[in-house]
This record gives C-alpha cells, structure tokens and sequence, in this order.
C-alpha cells in the first residue's frame, strides 16, 4: 500500500512539474516573439557593429523561428551583410559606429565585410570605428572607416602576418605514441609535424608566400581607405609605429586619441545633435531581426546558394560539418526546384574525408547537368574543400581565401613503444594471411603500409583528374601546382585554380547572368535545426562545452589547442584530403 502511495505521488508530482515546465515554456515563446515585434529603429540613428562572437558563413536559421538566434554561438556572415545593405538604403540609418570589436572571424570572412562597409560608405553615410584595443584584424576591419580613434591608454596590434605550427616528434619518443603517416605530395605538410622537430623548406617556402600574399592583400585595401602608401605601412609594422595610440596617431594608423565620451560626442557631431540630444543606436542583433524581413533580390525564379561549412566527415553533417547527407539532401533539393535557376556552392573547409569529397563532387557533377553551379570560396577552401568545388562551371574567391593542397595523406597511431614501457603484449590469431590487418600493439608491416600508400596513390590520382576535368587543364598541369601546397585566392588566380576573385554576392550574379536571369530571389540551403532545438537535444554537449573551457583556462590555450588536434585525429577515418593544419594566422 505504501509503495503504491508513494508510486501515485511520484506520478502526480511529475505531472505538476510537467505542467509548471510547459507553462513556463509558453511565456518564454511570448516574450521571444514580443520582444522581436518590438524591434524599431528611431529616425537620425546609428549602426553599431560589434562582432564580438565567433562569425560563421551562415547560421542556417529561420527568422520565423520564435528561437532563431537563442543559444547559437555564432553570427552568420550572410545576416551581417545583408544588415549593412539594408542599412545602406535606410533613411533612418545615418552612420555606422564600428566599436570595440574583437572579431572572431577568418581574413576572408572580415574582407567581405569590409567591402560592404565601403558600399555603405559610398551612399554618402559615415562610419567612425573606436576601441579600446586594435587586434590586427580589428584594425582591418576598422581601417575602412571615415574616421578612426583609440583609448588613449589603448594598444594598436600593427606588425604582420605570422603563424606557428607545433612538431610532435620527440613527444612520439617520449610518450610511445606514434603517428604512422602515409602520404602523397611534398608539400603535404599536414603529417609533417609529426614526422619531424623543425620546419621543412618547402613547408616554410610556401607559408611565407602564403602569408606575404594574404598581407599584401590587406595592404592594398588598409593603403587606399586610410590614404598611406603601402611601403609606409609595412615600415609601420617593421618598425612596430602604432605601438602606442601616440605612435599610432603619429603614423597615421588612427586620427585621434579620445575616451569613448568623447568618441560618442563626435557621433552627436556627425549627426547634428543638438547639445542635450542623445545618440540613437541600434544594435547590429537587433538590426538583423528588423533587416531579416526585408527582402533586396525578389522574383519567382531562384538562385539557390548551398552552404558547405566546416571539416568533412563521412555521414549527415550539420552547422559545422560537412556531410554527404545534409549537402547531396540541398543539392538535389536545389536541382528539383523548377523555381531554383541556377545554384551557387559556398564552401569554407579545409577539407577531410577523401571519400565523402567525392561522393559529394559527384552530386555537384549531376546537379551541373541540369543547372549551372557557381562555387563561392569563403575563408578556406582547401584539399577536401577545394575537391568539391573544383568540378563547378565557375569559381569565384576572395583574395584572402586559402585554397589549393591538392594532396592525400593517411595516419594511423600506434602504440607498441607505450605497450612494451607499460608491459603489454598483444597476441593476434586469424583464419587467412590478411586477416589481422593491423594492430596498434604491433609495428606496421610492410604489406599493411603498401596498401594503404596504394590507395592513397589512387586517390591522389583521382583528385588529380577531378580537378583536371573541372578546371579544363592536363593532369600534368594539376600536379604542378598540387603537391599539397596552399595557396591564397590571389595565387589561385594566377595559376588557375580559380577564375575570378569576388564575393558571396559576385558569384550569385555570375549564377544569375548565366542562368540569363534579371530579377531574382536568393534561396538558401540547408536549414538547421535552431541552437535552441540543438541545446535541449544535446544537454551533454552543452556540458562538455563547459568541461572544455574549465580544461583550456586551467592548462591554457596553447597546450588546449594541443590537445584539440591530436582529439581531431581521433575522428579521423578513412583517407584524408585535408588542409596542411589548423593556420592560426596572426
């Protein structure tokens, strides 16, 4: 009896917290939706644009979504774009604030913000840019602006281009752990760390023009907005002329030295305030709820852009993987939509999985058939990246875009030195010759490393003529300028990787020309489920989110970045068409 008491009870309270839980609920979709409805912008009013959480090519939400936007991580490049551009056009919008950013984004990614902000600028509107600290490309990004201003206690990150890559060799001696690498290329230099303790020549060679090409980039654009001879810039940062915000005023980097009252009294300025008056601002957030329903390219036929983002594994995908599953699922929708006219792919990867590279290249191969395919390269379009793209009727890139590492590579661990240090013994027992193929307790025999070098071979030959059929050169020519190597999308240009050097927006005007269309709508691929819906689904996730920052402010961020990519290799499956490694370019 009193089991059942208490069964009953149990019951009865779950229902009522249930209740509670569902009520709450409805409140919480209320206000959501109120809140959006109340959105406004007030006449006479500035833009402020703060970037200050990390910038993917595209969130994938719906903005009929009462949750679209609650627990994403990210802002979507496509929504800060089309705010600026709507902005452009809005008679309440008489400036743009750039302020105190710390911009969590790629060079190419910060580019194509940058150049929208110049067609802001030539409606005739001001942007002013303050912070309290410039990174590098913080500065970038500001540098187009009318006006610039730093705290005068501020700093001003102006010195170049550098990256760093970790050599893991003499850790494999000590741990006896080993990485066993199989490759094709020389300058696969994506296993090379774990091959040796320095920086091979060929490695360093093509960082360094990699890196030179991308700076000369930022140069141009930073010398023509801030009116400073490119020779001038690069002896600024040699000799390190905006290290303080005096220097930095000196060099011309910023045009004054001010506290944020006094910034924000300059905006009065612009905006002919009166004394008393208070400046108007509207959030970049809340300005992308307003801009979201306005609607710039409009007509029944559509061009569809299907967006490709993050590293490529093999199965569904998501937000930031690349799948066959959620990719080939857009294409085909995009092909069987007699509305859908002409289709732009936007790829931002470094690449991953050889065989689900080609599984999707092939669905671009038939989806080319029926409709033109445009490819749009964001900040990274590299080896399995630059495989899924190579096949399409045009390539479009940005100049800052990493492309190329046309290249294949295989790592297997492998653990026999710990085995012998710690004292374990592995047996293996098989009915045929090839029946234990390999094993992490025993060193690789050669007839294991044949096949795999085998199929590597293959594969390599492969991409080879993949990107040979798509880019109309002989495999010769392919194999000049493949080897693994990278290249920036200037680079990619001169030889042939890419044909022309623009924007998201340039290439959904190339889809368009080519699909013979005047007027037109954008239709976007695919639609993920909200962060929302992702949050409730994955609590686990959410927790081992946390776990990670708890680990990364206790060992810091160096030796956690150590431990993400050798974690990364762990997911590795299969052949890999990868980017040489993770460039933090600083």
């Amino acid at each position: 009896m009193k089991f059942l008491r208490n069964f009953l009870a149990s019951i009865l309270g779950s229902l009522f917290a249930f209740g509670i839980m569902f009520v709450m609920f409805l409140i919480f979709v209320s206000l959501v939706s109120s809140s959006e409805d109340t959105v406004s912008v007030k006449d006479n009013s500035i833009l402020e644009l703060q970037l200050q959480r990390p910038i993917s090519d595209y969130t994938g939400s719906n903005e009929l979504d009462p949750f679209a936007g609650i627990f994403d991580e990210s802002q979507g490049l496509d929504e800060i774009i089309h705010a600026i551009e709507v902005a452009k056009n809005d008679d309440r919008i008489k400036g743009i604030s750039i302020n105190n950013n710390f911009i969590i984004a790629g060079l190419a990614q910060t580019q194509a913000i940058r150049k929208s902000l110049e067609d802001f600028k030539a409606e005739g509107k001001f942007i002013y840019a303050y912070a309290d600290f410039f990174m590098q490309r913080d500065y970038y990004l500001a540098s187009v602006a009318d006006s610039v201003f730093i705290n005068p206690v501020g700093v001003l990150d102006f010195k170049g281009l550098s990256t760093e890559v970790l050599y893991y060799k003499e850790l494999q001696e000590k741990s006896g752990i080993k990485m066993e690498v199989i490759r094709h290329g020389k300058y696969k230099s994506a296993v090379e760390p774990y091959l040796e303790d320095t920086m091979s020549e060929a490695n360093r060679s093509q960082l360094t023009s990699l890196l030179q090409s991308l700076w000369n980039s930022m140069v141009t654009d930073m010398s023509e907005t801030r009116s400073i001879s490119e020779s001038d810039l690069n002896i600024i940062a040699d000799t390190l002329g905006g290290r303080t915000p005096k220097f930095a005023k000196l060099s011309g980097l910023v045009d004054d030295v001010v506290f944020y009252d006094e910034y924000e009294n300059k905006l009065a300025n612009a905006l002919q305030l009166k004394k008393d008056e208070k400046i108007n601002y509207s959030t970049l957030d809340d300005y992308v709820k307003y801009s979201n329903k306005k609607t710039l390219k409009s007509g029944d036929d559509k061009i569809a852009v299907v967006f490709a983002q993050g590293e490529i594994f093999y199965g569904e995908g998501g937000p930031n993987i690349i799948g066959q599953g959620i990719i080939n699922e857009a294409l085909i929708k995009a092909r069987e939509d007699d509305k859908v006219k002409a289709i732009v792919l936007r790829v931002n990867s470094p690449g991953g999985s050889a065989l689900t590279s080609d599984i999707i290249w092939r669905e671009v191969e038939l989806t080319k058939k029926e409709k033109p395919v445009i490819v749009s390269m964001g900040n990274v379009a590299a080896s399995g990246g630059y495989y899924i793209a190579a096949g399409a009727h045009k390539i479009y890139a940005e100049p800052t875009t990493i492309t190329g590492s046309i290249g294949v590579f295989g790592t297997v661990p492998n653990l026999t030195e710990l085995a012998d240090n710690v004292g374990i013994n592995a047996e293996q027992v098989g009915t045929n010759k090839n029946a234990v193929e390999y094993s992490l307790f025993e060193p690789m025999q050669d007839s294991f490393k044949n096949q795999v070098q085998e199929s590597i071979e293959e594969t390599y030959e492969t991409f080879l003529q993949r990107v040979s059929q798509g880019r109309g050169m002989t495999m010769a020519q392919v194999d000049s300028v493949a080897q693994g190597r990278v290249w920036s999308g200037t680079e990619a240009l001169e030889i042939g990787l890419v044909d022309e050097l623009g924007n998201l927006d340039d290439a959904i005007a190339a889809a368009a020309e080519m699909a013979e269309l005047s007027a037109y709508g954008v239709k976007k691929f695919p639609k993920y489920k909200s962060g929302f819906e992702r949050f409730m689904e994955d609590l686990e996730g959410a927790s081992v989110r946390v776990k990670e920052n708890l680990l990364k402010d206790e060992i810091g961020e160096e030796a956690y970045q150590v431990l993400k990519e050798l974690k990364s290799l762990k997911k590795q499956s299969g052949i890999q068409a990868k980017m040489p490694f993770a460039l933090d370019i600083k």
